[in-house]
């Protein structure tokens, strides 16, 4: 009987103890404001930190945005304002990855910085010093895990994920590259014009004669730029003119600097193992998926790791659907989900 008493007093014990004993409070989810300087500019930024147990180091990414003045939040306002990053931070939250995305050169808080005023000495490079500041400022963060960090860049964002996949320090477990830019800028410039040039041809805008003189005058636009020519728009309709112009003028640094780089070079200084994603969507006019083709071949001689190359079907540009406009198309977060899976 005492026996008994005894072994019931200790069940007890064990039972009451163990509510005790639990996992502590976890620390809710948050954002922060994180800023750092790189070239004398003060760059801004929101540090995403999801739900954690107190003192636990989390995985973490640095969000990459596309091309033109994009924010933090993967938005051109007014105009356009999908909020791919605000969303892609949400989703990788939900897997408990922290992220930090930010304002890039000409964007939100940032704005142009040390640029003020001279813009047009903005190159591509400077954005890359400022994606590696990031970088090492998300590194730096006391919730991250610096054995465990990543980058994910959307559109031309993806470019400048690979370039710091090979340089920066330590060197990202996992890069996301989401619909990327995956060959030369202008290269992929005329495939968009001379797509639309088509469209407009066989909707009965353009005569075929005149679509041949259009495109002819594309490459020869492109080719002068490349050897630092005038660029001749005569022969271009109103809209693509202005923006071979704009290319001679503010953007010519940044332009020719960025279409200096085939991005399937980049992909050799990857380190082995490293864990790669790349998405195309079939309905993506702007990068369309054969265009990746080159990439995930030399990703594959780099002796990248899963997931490789995920096609999704019926997603746009922005990583929408037909069905979600305004969220992330199912396909795209099983993707970042099978990404971030441990």
């Amino acid at each position: 009987m005492f026996l008994n008493i005894v072994a019931v007093v200790m069940a007890f014990a064990v039972v009451t103890a163990t509510p005790a004993e639990a996992a502590p409070r976890l620390v809710p989810a948050s954002d922060r404001e994180v800023v750092f300087t790189v070239d004398g500019t003060t760059t801004y930024g929101t540090l995403h930190v999801p739900e954690h147990r107190p003192g636990q180091r989390l995985r973490a990414a640095l969000l990459l945005p596309g091309s033109g003045p994009t924010d933090r939040d993967g938005n051109q306002p007014p105009a356009l304002s999908p909020n791919t990053l605000a969303l892609v931070a949400d989703a990788l939250g939900d897997k408990q990855v922290a992220t930090l995305r930010f304002d890039k050169y000409g964007t939100g808080r940032t704005g142009l910085g040390a640029y003020e005023g001279r813009p047009e000495e903005l190159d591509y490079p400077a954005f890359v010093r400022q994606a590696t500041a990031a970088y090492e400022t998300l590194r730096d963060q006391p919730e991250t895990d610096r054995r465990a960090l990543m980058v994910v860049g959307h559109s031309e964002g993806a470019m400048t994920a690979l370039q710091l996949g090979g340089t920066v320090s330590p060197r990202p477990v996992g890069l996301a590259l989401l619909q990327p830019q995956a060959i030369r800028l202008l290269d992929l410039v005329t495939l968009q014009l001379k797509e639309q040039i088509a469209e407009a041809t066989r909707q009965g805008h353009l005569t075929p004669e005149e679509q041949r003189t259009i495109d002819a005058a594309i490459d020869a636009a492109v080719a002068a730029l490349r050897d630092d020519r005038p660029v001749d728009t005569t022969e271009l309709p109103a809209p693509i003119a202005q923006l071979f112009e704009a290319f001679q003028g503010t953007n010519h640094r940044f332009v020719t600097s960025s279409d200096a780089i085939y991005p399937p070079d980049t992909a050799a200084a990857l380190r082995p193992g490293t864990r790669v994603l790349l998405t195309c969507g079939t309905n993506d006019p702007q990068v369309p998926c054969d265009t990746t083709d080159a990439l995930t071949t030399a990703l594959r001689r780099a002796h990248v790791g899963m997931p490789g190359r995920v096609t999704l079907h019926g997603v746009d540009h922005l990583l929408h659907d037909e069905n979600h406009p305004d969220t992330l198309a199912p396909a795209v977060l099983s993707a970042l989900h099978r990404f971030a899976k441990r």
